[in-house]
C-alpha cells in the first residue's frame, strides 16, 4: 500500500514582536480552556511578555544561557541552559517547541527533560503539527554537531511517543524523574541526527 505525504500548511518561525499577540492570545486561550497541563508556566510565560515583550522576545534566542534562571515544579532556580524556540505558524501560532543544550557535551543535567521539549495548542491538535515540528527542528538540532538528541514523555502520553517514533526516536530508557521536576517515571527517546 503506498503513502501518501500529506503537505502541512504549518512551518516554524522565529518569535518576533510582530507575531507576540499571537502567541500571547493563545497562551490566555489555553489558560482559559483549562485543559493546559502546566498552568503555571503559562502564566509565567504571559507574565514576562506583560513585563517585558522585547525581553521576552530576545531571550527566545538564547545561545549562550543568559535569560536567567528558571524554576523548576517544586520552586526551585536552576541555570538556564543556551537554547532557542521557534513557534508553529499556520497564519497565526499554533504552539512552540524548543532546543536546548549544554556546552562541552550531549549530557544534559538531570533537571533537564530532554534536549528538545514542545508544545501544540489544544485546538490546534491532531493536525500533524507536532510531528512536522519536530522533523523541523531536527534539521536546525543537526548543525550542532550533536550526535543525538534525546526527548522525554510521561508514560502515558502516547501521543508526544507517536510523535517521536514518527521522526526516528529510539526508546532509550525508562527511568524516574527527580523530584525536583515531580518525580514519577518516565521513557526517554534518543534521535540520531
Amino acid at each position: 500500500m503506498a503513502q501518501y505525504m500529506v503537505k502541512l500548511d504549518m512551518k516554524l518561525i522565529k518569535p518576533t514582536l510582530e507575531n507576540l499577540e499571537s502567541y500571547r492570545v493563545g497562551l490566555v486561550r489555553a489558560l482559559v480552556s483549562g485543559a493546559e497541563k502546566n498552568p503555571e508556566y503559562v502564566e509565567d510565560q504571559l507574565k514576562k511578555i506583560g513585563a517585558d515583550p522585547v525581553k521576552f522576545i530576545d531571550f527566545q534566542d538564547d545561545p549562550d544561557g543568559l535569560g536567567g534562571d528558571v524554576p523548576l515544579p517544586d520552586g526551585t532556580l536552576v541555570p538556564r541552559l543556551p537554547g532557542f524556540s521557534r513557534w508553529l505558524w499556520d497564519g497565526e501560532v499554533c504552539g512552540s517547541i524548543n532546543f536546548r543544550w549544554q556546552k562541552g557535551g550531549i549530557e544534559l543535567p538531570e533537571y533537564c527533560l530532554g534536549h528538545i521539549g514542545y508544545g501544540v495548542f489544544e485546538w490546534k491538535r491532531g493536525k500533524g503539527y507536532a510531528t512536522e515540528a519536530l522533523r523541523q527542528i531536527l534539521v536546525e538540532a543537526s548543525s550542532t554537531g550533536m550526535d543525538f538528541v534525546e526527548l522525554v514523555t510521561d508514560l502515558e502520553n502516547s501521543a508526544s511517543q507517536k510523535v517521536i517514533l514518527a521522526n526516528g526516536g529510539v526508546l532509550h530508557e525508562k527511568f524516574t524523574v527527580v523530584e525536583a521536576r515531580g518525580g514519577g517515571q518516565a521513557l526517554r527517546y534518543r534521535i540520531y541526527l
